[in-house]
């Protein structure tokens, strides 16, 4: 049974752009936080303390969870995987004349 190529590894410049977008983007996520509760204080009275943890909390995943799907986007194309799987079978098949 013939086995699959191995997968292009990613190197350790690849995972050195991939935790610097992260910290920036982490960065990003308090800033967005902060303003989406700051819109939500703004505008109503009577509000708890619930409410703006889970504002905080849904903006700032939401934007890392966008940040880090993106970045993953970047890191697999520049790896090489993005061409691995658009390799078709015919070619991997060897052809009877070749021999």
């Amino acid at each position: 049974m013939p086995r699959p190529d191995p997968l292009p590894s990613l190197r350790r410049t690849q995972w050195r752009r991939f935790r610097r977008i992260m910290r920036w983007m982490s960065l990003a996520a308090i800033l967005a936080a902060a303003a989406a509760v700051y819109f939500v204080t703004r505008g109503d009275d009577g509000l708890h303390i619930h409410m703006i943890i889970a504002t905080a909390l849904g903006a700032g995943l939401s934007v890392m969870l966008g940040a880090a799907l993106m970045s993953l986007t970047f890191l697999s194309s520049g790896s090489g995987h993005d061409e691995e799987a658009h390799r078709t079978a015919d070619d991997t098949i060897i052809k009877d004349d070749e021999f």
